[in-house]
């Protein structure tokens, strides 16, 4: 158990309070930051300006930042919206999983499209290395890679292999539909009379399943999809 400082900055003022750090980051990525979960993950009862000053926030200044000077309400919303401070080993082991998951996505979604056949990993890897592509352990794997592959096809010849989608959104999910569907290149986008957004993408064929997932989550079903085929 290591503990960290999460801070969020509020009104021009800065408010630290000190976190489990493993427990913090799991309920941050879970979505699931609750007052009730703060009694495990705060390490000390109290919220400061700057902790390794030990200065404290007073009653009134949390009250003026977040309208309430209950430490765990005040602290769900700094895990929940600010930063979570991660040491330097922690940020390494992060890295080194997010590059096992990004080797992993090519893998299982590029082709030499000289032969059809897809890459080892230790080729990825090797080639991942030779380009010096940055790995940022705060964003997903799929959305680094489609990225990283911009780099690494100057090394060797490699695409993704793609399906064309055409997506139907109703009007009610497109605010949260919309920033999923930014990920993929789109070949086409329509806003329809009712609301509703039509659009094609190239979807990486090894994620359809995967996208079919949280498109039925974000729409509750609602949602229509076709493959087309060229």
């Amino acid at each position: 158990m290591v503990d960290v400082v999460a801070r969020l900055k509020v009104k021009g003022k800065l408010f630290e309070i000190m976190v489990d750090c493993d427990k913090a980051i799991e309920s941050k990525k879970s979505k699931n930051v609750t007052v009730a979960n703060m009694r495990d993950i705060l390490a000390i009862d109290l919220v400061f300006s700057d902790y390794k000053k030990g200065l404290k926030v007073s009653s009134s200044d949390l009250k003026e930042a977040f309208g309430d000077d209950n430490v765990n309400e005040v602290a769900a919303k700094i895990v929940r919206e600010g930063e979570i401070v991660l040491p330097q080993e922690y940020r390494e082991k992060e890295r080194e999983q997010k590059f096992k998951q990004i080797v992993d996505f090519l893998v299982k979604n590029s082709i030499d499209p000289r032969t059809n056949a897809p890459y080892t990993s230790e080729r990825i890897s090797s080639v991942l290395k030779e380009a010096g592509a940055r790995v940022d352990e705060t964003r997903s794997a799929d959305e680094q890679a489609l990225n990283i592959i911009k780099q690494i096809e100057k090394k060797i010849p490699i695409r993704i292999a793609t399906i064309k989608l055409k997506i139907v959104i109703p009007a009610a999910h497109t605010g949260k539909a919309y920033g999923m569907l930014q990920k993929f290149n789109k070949t086409k986008e329509e806003w329809l009379s009712d609301g509703s957004l039509s659009c094609i993408i190239d979807l990486p064929a090894g994620m359809q399943m995967e996208f079919y997932d949280k498109l039925n989550a974000i729409t509750h079903g609602s949602a229509t999809t076709e493959e087309i085929k060229e």
